[in-house]
Order: structure tokens, then C-alpha cells, then sequence
């Protein structure tokens, strides 16, 4: 009895490291029959778990096609991107292997991957995907892009004036039109960098406000209204989907971009202890792939090259996620010295 108990364990353990180690092949399996050997091992695991931020309103829009076609269960936990980061390095912390699949903020996918929480995928997909959406440690890939476009009152500001590099911002016509998020430091980091970096980057936003002044608002929301009841003829952070949405409904709102338009995204990476590996990544492949077009139909902006996009043409820098966990408060600074208070006064 003893020795059969032993043998039942011994095989148990076997199976499960077997297991382990067929998903850690399909990670990085590169054959014909790739996805086909994912659905399959995918098929037998039946279900994952997923953290995300992403809109509980959305997401049946997502995933229903997902299982449907596939018969692989997704349960989703969502929160706040600081409450998915907490609950994700508070269970690895206490070895607690919950969760398959983490999708939330690029910068917080760096920080999982620093922590060893998150597992390398080689996937053929990554090479339709926007420059900079893959790192090169392949533990996360960007799946949406949220971009900063420019928006302008139709009845004050006509297209064919409008400024098409970020240089013709300096235009004197400019002066007292122009209005910014004001905790979109992101973005200014990244126009610092287009245009010169460093002091020649810093100097253009400090020429720009003593010129033509540049108007802080906080929130997205009041921004894109502010232009819409012309307050603020022309914005400089608005994320394409809300003018897009308010001219839809008849506003006198349109936008534009200044390229290369800067973007932050949100990516999805699978755990390195993921209970469920093959079914994970299944869904990262999917998210990835033909997952892609959903995000589309929701007014996302697809971070494969191959989706439609209402930027299709546009090129577009993402933000630099090292940069935004280890200089947030170096850039949160220029950013308030530079144009906030300058701005202010």
C-alpha cells in the first residue's frame, strides 16, 4: 500500500512538472502547428484568471468571443491599476499562485516583470505590433494605445490653419488658445525628447508658454467641454476617442495629430506561476491578434499594425515605461516649473 501511494505521488509529480514544463515549450514553440498545439493544451486546462483594469462594461465585448470560440472560461478581477499591482506582488509575495494573466498599465507591467513575476513569451505576432510595444525581455506586450491627439473648437479654428508640427505651436496666432491636462507629464516628456531633448526640448515648452501661454485644466473631460464651448480653442492633450465621440454627438469639436503622436499603453503579460499557462496564453495571443478588432469596435486604439485604427497613418511614439517608474517625479517637476506655473502667472 505504502509503495502504491508512493508511486501515485511520484506519477502526480510528474504529471505536473511534464505540465509545466509542455507550457514552458509552447512559450517559446515557434512550429507550424503553434496555435493549434495552444488550443489544444489550452482546451484541457478549461479556464484562467485574469487582473485587469480594464472597464467592466467592455469587457464582454472581449471575452465573450474568446470563449465562445475557444469553450475557455475567463475570470476576471478588476480594480484600480495600484489595487492590480498590490494584489499581484502581495500574493507572489506570499507564494500564492492565483492569477494566470495580468493586463493593466505598461509602466506596472515593467515593475511585475522586475519583480520576476512574469513569464517571456516569443511570440510571431510581436512584429505587427507598434515600435516599442514589446521590451526586450518579452515578458509583456502592449495591446492598446491611448493616445494624445489635438483637438479644436470647429467655429473658432479652421483645418487649414491648424499647426502641423509641434514648431508652428510658436505662431503668435496661437497666443491664449491653447489649453493642457494638467498631469500629462508623460506626454511632455516625450515632446521634449522629439523636439531635441534635454535643454533644447525644455526650452521649446518654456519659448512656447512665454509666447503664447498654455492654459492647464485637470481632467480630460472638462478639457475636451472647454473646447467644445470654446474656452479652449485648441488642446494639446485630449485622447482621440473623446472629440471623436463629442463630434459624433454634434459638437463643434475635431482633432488632429502632431506627429509622431505620443501614446501611453496597456499591456498584457502572463505569470510566471500561472496555474493555468496554456489557456493564458491563449488569451495573450488572442488579445494580440484577432482579439484586436474588439478593441477597435470600443473605440480603442490597437497596438497591431494590422487592426484598423482611426491613427492608421499616424506615426506614434509610446511613453518610455522605465522612464515613467523611475523619473515620474524628475519629469512631474519640469513639467509644473516649466508650463504649469509658468503658465499661472
Amino acid at each position: 500500500m505504502k509503495n502504491a501511494k508512493r508511486s501515485t505521488a511520484a506519477l502526480a509529480a510528474w504529471t505536473l512538472l511534464a505540465g509545466s514544463a509542455w507550457a514552458q515549450t509552447l512559450f517559446n514553440y515557434s512550429g507550424a502547428d503553434r496555435m493549434e498545439k495552444i488550443v489544444a493544451a489550452a482546451k484541457k486546462e478549461g479556464t484562467l484568471t485574469m487582473y485587469t483594469t480594464f472597464a467592466e462594461k467592455d469587457q464582454p465585448t472581449l471575452i465573450r468571443p474568446f470563449e465562445s470560440k475557444y469553450g475557455v472560461k475567463v475570470v476576471v478581477w478588476r480594480a484600480g491599476t495600484d489595487k492590480v499591482l498590490q494584489r499581484t506582488l502581495t500574493e507572489a509575495s506570499a507564494k500564492k499562485y492565483a492569477v494566470d494573466l495580468i493586463h493593466f498599465g505598461s509602466p506596472e507591467m515593467e515593475a511585475l516583470s522586475r519583480e520576476k513575476i512574469l513569464q517571456a513569451v516569443n511570440s510571431p505576432v510581436h512584429k505587427d505590433l507598434q515600435p516599442g510595444s514589446v521590451p526586450a525581455h518579452r515578458e509583456w506586450a502592449a495591446t492598446l494605445l491611448s493616445v494624445w491627439v489635438q483637438a479644436y473648437n470647429t467655429q473658432l479654428i479652421k483645418r487649414q490653419d491648424l499647426p502641423r508640427t509641434y514648431k508652428d505651436l510658436l505662431d503668435p496666432k496661437w497666443k491664449g488658445k491653447l489649453g493642457i491636462e494638467a498631469k500629462n507629464q508623460d506626454w511632455f516628456a516625450s515632446v521634449v525628447d522629439v523636439m531635441g531633448g534635454g535643454e533644447k526640448g525644455l526650452k521649446f515648452f518654456r519659448d512656447l508658454v512665454a509666447r503664447n501661454g498654455i492654459s492647464p485644466r485637470t481632467g480630460h473631460t472638462l478639457l475636451n467641454n472647454m473646447v467644445i464651448a470654446g474656452e479652449v480653442p485648441l488642446a494639446l492633450t485630449l485622447y482621440n476617442y473623446m472629440p471623436e465621440q463629442a463630434k459624433k454627438r454634434g459638437a463643434p469639436i475635431d482633432w488632429f495629430a502632431l506627429e509622431p503622436a505620443v501614446a501611453r499603453s496597456n499591456a498584457i503579460g502572463v505569470a510566471r506561476r500561472a496555474p493555468h499557462p496554456n489557456a493564458a496564453l491563449l488569451f495573450y495571443e488572442y488579445m494580440l491578434g484577432e482579439g484586436q478588432r474588439y478593441l477597435v469596435e470600443m473605440d480603442y486604439v490597437p497596438a497591431n499594425t494590422k487592426a484598423p485604427s482611426p491613427l492608421k497613418n499616424v506615426k506614434i511614439l509610446q511613453t518610455d515605461p522605465i522612464r515613467t517608474l523611475d523619473e515620474t517625479e524628475k519629469w512631474t517637476k519640469l513639467f509644473e516649473d516649466v508650463v504649469l506655473r509658468r503658465a499661472g502667472n
